[in-house]
C-alpha cells in the first residue's frame, strides 16, 4: 500500500513539475483564476439556493460576468504582447527595465482577489462564520492590486 501511495506522490509531483515547466507561474496564475470563477459560480449558486432564490437567469447573467472577465484577460494579454513587440522592434521606444508582460498578471491577481472576496461573501451567506482579518485582509490585497494597477498608467475604470 506505501509504494503504491509513493507511485501516486511521484506521479503527481511529476505532472506538478511538468506543467510548471511549460506555463511557468503565469500558468498557475491562469488556474487559479478559473478556479477561483468556478468555486466563485459554485458557492454563489448554493448559497441562493439556501436561501430560496436560485434561478437560472440569475445564474446565467453570473456566466456572463464571467465571460466579461475572461474578455477582459484576453485583451490585458493582447496588450502584453503588443508592448513586448512595441519594445522589441522600435528603437525609438526604450523602457528602464526588461519587458516581459506586466498588466495581465496584474488583471489577474485583481480577478482572483476580487473573486476570493466574493467567495468568502458566499460563505458567510450559506452561514460559515468568516474570520473579520480575512475580510480585512482580501480587502487590503485589493487595494494594493488597484494601486499597483494605476501606477501602470490608469485608474483601473472607464
Amino acid at each position: 500500500m506505501d509504494k503504491t501511495i509513493n507511485q501516486i506522490k511521484a506521479a503527481a509531483a511529476a505532472a506538478l513539475g511538468l506543467l510548471t515547466g511549460l506555463w511557468g507561474w503565469f500558468g498557475w496564475l491562469v488556474v487559479g483564476w478559473i478556479g477561483c470563477m468556478a468555486l466563485d459560480y459554485l458557492t454563489g449558486s448554493l448559497a441562493a439556493a439556501k436561501e430560496g432564490q436560485w434561478s437560472s437567469g440569475k445564474a446565467r447573467e453570473g456566466i456572463w460576468h464571467k465571460c466579461g472577465m475572461i474578455v477582459v484577460v484576453i485583451v490585458a494579454a493582447g496588450a502584453d504582447l503588443l508592448l513586448s513587440l512595441v519594445l522589441a522592434n522600435l528603437p525609438l521606444v526604450e523602457l528602464p527595465i526588461q519587458y516581459a508582460g506586466l498588466v495581465c498578471p496584474v488583471v489577474l491577481v485583481w480577478y482572483i482577489v476580487t473573486e476570493l472576496g466574493s467567495i468568502v461573501e458566499n460563505a458567510v451567506a450559506m452561514g460559515a462564520v468568516v474570520p473579520n482579518w480575512l475580510t480585512k485582509l482580501l480587502a487590503m490585497s485589493k487595494g494594493a492590486v488597484d494601486k499597483a494597477g494605476e501606477e501602470l498608467g490608469g485608474d483601473g475604470h472607464e
